[in-house]
């Protein structure tokens, strides 16, 4: 692998990055922007009625997030001049053809110009509406790689997805490409056009039944579930993220095509600096509503792994993805995690929340500290359902049923239930795969990488992704929940 010119095959390129204003896609344009000035073109996409709305959102929720700071502090008031003398937003969205660009001359421009496409628009919530999920997180896919073959320049196209497309497969799993006939329930061939007939169908009948917008929302999000335990995933994201590789795989052809697939991603090891993050993600949910007195208990696997990995080792792992993959005519997988090099225990994480915020409580917006008691973890259902039953004075027999109606998302059953329990639970049912995963994903491409820098002259400092040099006790206790409370925990 030529990793000696990393920052020179970024030099004079123009790279087109769809989910603009996600959170990986923030990260890799300020790395990219701060150490590679000499960037030709960013073509970024964002989601607005046109290119003067794309530019304004651009402004408002890239640029003056705190992530650019080291560059501001560097450039001062020259950091817009400097940023839009790189970047063009432009209006689009990748649940449709050509991303839905009108303007034939600049979609011709796109096709002839663009060297690198980084394709980070995802909805990552479990429990998503599954027609959007699948306008975004499937056909997006797919229309990101027709875009990408039209593309007379193209040096690597780069999807990012997630390792838990395998589903709760136990043990080692490998950095294997996904094929329609591989559903985890080893049920009949998906048919994806199928799964998009069923959305119509339902969506279709809902219009004709004169539903509400909360109604048609909250079906599809039952629908979503429903089509994704039915071939054996267990929630929506994870399920049409899958369904996206599938396609990816089938019709690639001979682009280059590298797809990383970071685990859990947590706030900034250390870069630009340490603990940045945006929003609440995945483990965090946990780790906010513990610190704000409204979670006393999980259920979870003694010996459940969580694989989580920092941001910034992400998007390092993306770069070095891309500048050792372009040109070739194949498909290569990276698993981006920390489950096979430096695994970290779920009941390591509870007890580093409870004591942080035993250590400093949060303060509510009255200016009071909450107090908080150790998180219990649950081994087990029966247990959890026990303890839920005697906290909400509920007979035992009634949450049982409960939960099993939501398990299975029945909502023609309704039983009156105390709307925290009813909460709590369809939580636990979402997050209850990741509670309980005690595998580790095998990350033999992704460690070729690591062994090709420090092999090489490349500045090992600039371009780090190992995670066995993590602390988790130091990592978590002084850099991801001050950075959590800092930038994502609300009042």
């Amino acid at each position: 692998m030529e990793l000696e010119g990393i920052l020179q095959f970024f030099e004079n390129k123009t790279i087109l990055v769809t989910g603009t204003t996600g959170f990986l896609a923030k990260v890799f344009v300020e790395k990219i922007l701060r150490v590679q000035p000499n960037v030709k073109r960013f073509s970024l996409l964002v989601r607005a009625s046109n290119n003067q709305a794309a530019t304004q959102r651009f402004r408002e929720e890239v640029i003056k997030k705190d992530i650019f700071r080291i560059l501001r502090n560097n450039l001062g008031a020259n950091l817009e001049s400097f940023i839009f003398e790189r970047v063009t937003p432009i209006s689009g969205d990748i649940s449709y053809e050509n991303f839905g660009i009108k303007d034939s001359i600049l979609i011709e421009e796109m096709w002839k110009d663009i060297d690198i496409v980084l394709n980070s628009a995802a909805t990552t919530n479990f429990d998503e509406r599954y027609d959007v999920a699948l306008g975004i997180n499937t056909y997006g896919a797919l229309h990101v790689l027709n875009f990408a073959k039209k593309c007379i320049k193209l040096k690597v196209l780069l999807h990012v997805s997630t390792p838990y497309v395998s589903s709760e497969k136990g043990g080692n799993i490998l950095e294997s490409p996904l094929r329609m006939e591989d559903t985890p329930k080893g049920t009949s061939r998906l048919v994806i056009n199928a799964e998009k007939e069923v959305v119509e169908e339902y969506l279709g009948r809902l219009r004709v039944q004169g539903a509400t917008n909360e109604e048609i929302t909250s079906t599809m999000k039952d629908l979503g579930i429903k089509r994704a335990k039915l071939y054996g995933w267990p929630n929506t994201y994870v399920y049409t993220k899958a369904l996206g590789e599938m396609l990816l795989e089938q019709f690639h052809q001979n682009l280059p095509l590298a797809i990383v697939r970071p685990t859990m991603v947590t706030s900034t090891y250390k870069e630009p600096f340490s603990g940045w993050i945006e929003g609440a993600r995945t483990i965090d949910g946990v780790i906010t509503a513990f610190g704000k007195g409204r979670l006393k208990s999980f259920l979870g696997h003694p010996n459940s792994i969580l694989d989580v990995i920092p941001a910034d080792m992400v998007v390092n792992s993306i770069i070095m993805a891309m500048v050792t993959h372009a040109n070739k005519s194949s498909q290569i997988i990276f698993h981006v995690g920390s489950s096979l090099r430096n695994p970290m225990k779920l009941p390591s994480l509870s007890d580093l929340i409870s004591l942080y915020f035993t250590q400093n409580p949060w303060i509510d917006r009255n200016g009071k500290s909450i107090k908080v008691s150790k998180l219990i973890v649950f081994s087990n259902i029966a247990t959890f359902q026990a303890y839920m039953a005697i906290r909400y004075k509920l007979p035992l027999k009634v949450l049982w049923l409960a939960n099993l109606m939501l398990c299975q998302y029945y909502r023609e059953i309704r039983i009156n239930l105390n709307r925290k329990v009813r909460v709590v639970m369809r939580m636990v049912d979402l997050y209850k795969p990741y509670a309980f995963f005690t595998g580790s994903f095998d990350d033999s491409n992704t460690e070729n990488l690591r062994v090709a820098i420090r092999e090489s002259d490349v500045d090992v400092n600039l371009f780090y992704f190992d995670p066995r040099c993590i602390d988790w006790e130091d990592y978590i206790m002084n850099t991801h929940i001050p950075g959590l409370t800092k930038y994502s925990m609300k009042p």
